[in-house]
C-alpha cells in the first residue's frame, strides 16, 4: 500500500517565515526562525521568558524590521511593509492590555477605529452624525467576527475574550 500524502489535504499556508532573524547591538534575540501558519489552524508559540517569542509575533506584524529574513502573507513578500499596510492587508494583533473605549458601544469603538482611514479623525469640528457613514462597514465588520449581536452593548461589559475580538474588528 502506497504511504498517503497528506499535503494534499492540509489548509493553505496564510503567514509564512524563513531564516527570521532579529539582533539587537550584538544580541540576537531571534535566530533563523522557519514558520508557516495555516489557514483554519489553532498555532501556539510557546517557550520560557526571554526566549524571543514577543520578538516573532513583532516581527510577524512589522512592528519590527528582520535584521534578515523574509515574510510572506497570503504569498505576497512583506518583509520591509508598513505596519499600516500589513494591517489593510488583514494582518492584525491585538495586546494583552485590551485596547478598546470600554464607555463606548461596541458599534462606535470600530466607528471610531474606521474614522481615520475615512478622513474623519481630523475633522473633529464636525456633527456627530458625520459618523453616519461609517456604519455600515462597522456593522460589517462586527458581523465577520460575530460580534453584531452586541453592537449596542457597552464595550466594557464584554467578556475578555470578545473584547479582544472587538479589537480585532
Amino acid at each position: 500500500m502506497a504511504p498517503t500524502d497528506l499535503s494534499a489535504n492540509e489548509p493553505p499556508v496564510v503567514l509564512s517565515a524563513r531564516g527570521l532573524r532579529r539582533d539587537f547591538a550584538g544580541f540576537i534575540a531571534v535566530k533563523n526562525v522557519d514558520l508557516d501558519v495555516r489557514h483554519g489552524n489553532i498555532h501556539a508559540l510557546i517557550g520560557p521568558n526571554g526566549a524571543g517569542k514577543t520578538t516573532v509575533f513583532n516581527l510577524l506584524t512589522k512592528f519590527l524590521a528582520p535584521t534578515s529574513g523574509r515574510i510572506e502573507l497570503l504569498g505576497h513578500d512583506i518583509t520591509r511593509t508598513s505596519p499600516a499596510r500589513v494591517a489593510r492587508m488583514g494582518l492584525v494583533r491585538s495586546f494583552q492590555i485590551s485596547a478598546i473605549f470600554p464607555h463606548l458601544s461596541v458599534l462606535d469603538n470600530v466607528r471610531v477605529a474606521l474614522q481615520r482611514p475615512g478622513g474623519l479623525s481630523v475633522q473633529f469640528w464636525r456633527s456627530l452624525a458625520a459618523l453616519d457613514r461609517l456604519t455600515p462597514r462597522a456593522e460589517e465588520l462586527l458581523r465577520s467576527v460575530g460580534l453584531d449581536d452586541a453592537r449596542n452593548r457597552l464595550a466594557g461589559d464584554l467578556s475578555y475574550g470578545r473584547k479582544r475580538v472587538l479589537e480585532i474588528a
